[in-house]
């Protein structure tokens, strides 16, 4: 079994790449710390930034991931700024701007350092924001709707199977396994 090690302090996220890998060869051992978020256009920057920032303080192979919510008539708002919006407004202030109803496409990028090398895989679903609905998921999961559903009304396991970091996983966990199980 490959250990790698995942660096962030959502436990939610934890939650759900464990669920996620506990078929696979693949064993996720949590590092507890934080790093300074790049405020980039894009996933894929904020991601390059935090694997070359956590390299300093960690050996490879590990893993980081980041999300967002991209809001369709909010011209892609709050997108890799998420974190920080739901931190400031929650869901009830992205509904206030976005209103209910209007598409949004969550995104996730996961990135992996080793061996001296960068790794990124991306996942998307797209969905319409609702009401808050649901005691599961965490962050923007009340308000993201797929298919008459929202995030925090499925399963981990469920939701692990439809949802943008579901995705972006997948796509790990079949790379992960190619590279080291031949």
């Amino acid at each position: 079994m490959k250990v790698f090690k995942f660096i962030t302090k959502n436990k939610g996220k934890v939650e759900e790449f464990r669920a996620h890998t506990k078929a696979s060869l693949i064993d996720i051992a949590h590092i507890d710390a934080s790093y300074p978020e790049l405020q980039a256009d894009t996933l894929l920057e904020v991601a390059k930034y935090a694997l070359q920032y956590c390299k300093a303080f960690h050996d490879p192979p590990f893993i980081i991931e980041d999300s967002g919510l991209f809001i369709d008539n909010l011209a892609g708002f709050p997108g890799p700024y998420s974190a920080y919006v739901f931190k400031t407004v929650g869901c009830d202030g992205v509904l206030k701007l976005a209103e209910e109803g209007t598409t949004a496409t969550f995104k996730s990028v996961i990135g992996v350092h080793y061996g001296g090398n960068i790794k990124l895989f991306e996942g998307e679903v797209n969905g319409t924001l609702v009401h808050r609905r649901g005691t599961m998921g965490f962050g923007f999961d009340p308000i993201f709707e797929y298919k008459g559903r929202t995030f925090a009304e499925m399963t981990t396991d469920k939701k692990n199977l439809l949802s943008h970091r579901g995705k972006s996983m997948n796509k790990f966990i079949n790379w992960a396994q190619k590279l080291y199980n031949g």
